[in-house]
């Protein structure tokens, strides 16, 4: 796991990291059961977080999924900030994948945090790669034609974003995190149930918080201009971890927050959620 090691930065960050346990390492620069495979129109982009009810689905082993539809967002901040389009729609798992359906899949617990319904941890970015290749070849998965995978960075920005351009998906402000978020102010730095806070405007849970959320794409600085179905750079040293945990800072948790972290690395406030498309590829 690559820290800071400054004294400098580890004070900086020790609200994240207590400069003894690791935590993914911020940017250094700025049921069978099928959904119709159609997209819903996109909500309009817009500062308020405004619920709308996406199509639902479950796989074998009782995962929910949501339908997220294509669209165009701006993702990132500031100078950073940029116009994506995806154009084609994919489900996305409602919740951060639990530790009794990783064990399922898997086998084995590598969590820390022991519950059942608690996102898991522990594990690295080829684990996960695994999950979704193991679970993907389940029986039922496989007949129903399922391919599961990590969500891109940008599929996660967008379904996290759920039509906002808000710092969180509900507000522009810390004022409702405690009813939206875990985060180092009110977890007791550990991992809770998921599902437990409220969910943003397209039922999605705990996008910010409980645990960082790997992603498919190498970690690289955003490209420039407009971008259609990025998959990020074709290589790297980092995968892109997002969403903030409950041992990071309020500001860790926000939609555009990048960070990263190598694909061997394990840690315990690490987890990941899993997509995949209507089709299945």
């Amino acid at each position: 796991m690559h820290l800071f090691k400054s004294v400098v930065v580890c004070v900086a960050v020790v609200a994240v990291c207590g400069c003894d346990r690791s935590q993914p390492t911020p940017p250094v620069a700025s049921n069978p059961t099928q959904p119709v495979a159609t997209s819903p129109t996109p909500p309009a982009t817009t500062n308020k977080s405004t619920p709308v009810e996406l199509p639902e689905s479950a796989n074998s082993i009782g995962m929910k999924f949501k339908l997220i539809p294509a669209g165009t967002f701006t993702m990132g901040k500031g100078g950073d900030a940029h116009e994506v389009t995806l154009t084609k729609p994919f489900k996305m798992g409602v919740h951060e994948v639990t530790q009794s359906q990783y064990k399922q899949v898997m086998g084995v617990n590598p969590s820390q945090f022991k519950g059942a319904d608690n996102p898991v941890g522990g594990g690295n970015w080829e684990d996960a790669i695994e999950f979704c290749r193991k679970l993907s070849e389940l029986p039922a998965e496989k007949a129903a034609g399922n391919v599961y995978r990590l969500p891109t960075e940008a599929q996660w920005e967008y379904a996290c974003r759920a039509g906002t351009t808000t710092i969180y998906s509900f507000v522009d402000d810390d004022s409702d995190l405690g009813e939206h978020v875990w985060y180092r102010e009110n977890s007791g730095r550990t991992t809770h149930s998921v599902g437990r806070k409220l969910p943003n405007a397209w039922g999605l849970y705990d996008m910010h918080g409980n645990a960082w959320e790997r992603c498919q794409d190498w970690y690289d600085d955003y490209p420039s201009g407009v971008v259609t179905d990025p998959t990020g750079p074709a290589e790297g040293s980092f995968r892109v971890c997002r969403g903030g945990s409950g041992y990071t800072p309020a500001e860790y948790c926000r939609s555009a927050y990048r960070s990263r972290d190598e694909p061997s690395s394990r840690d315990d406030f690490l987890g990941f959620r899993v997509s995949l498309s209507p089709s299945g590829k």
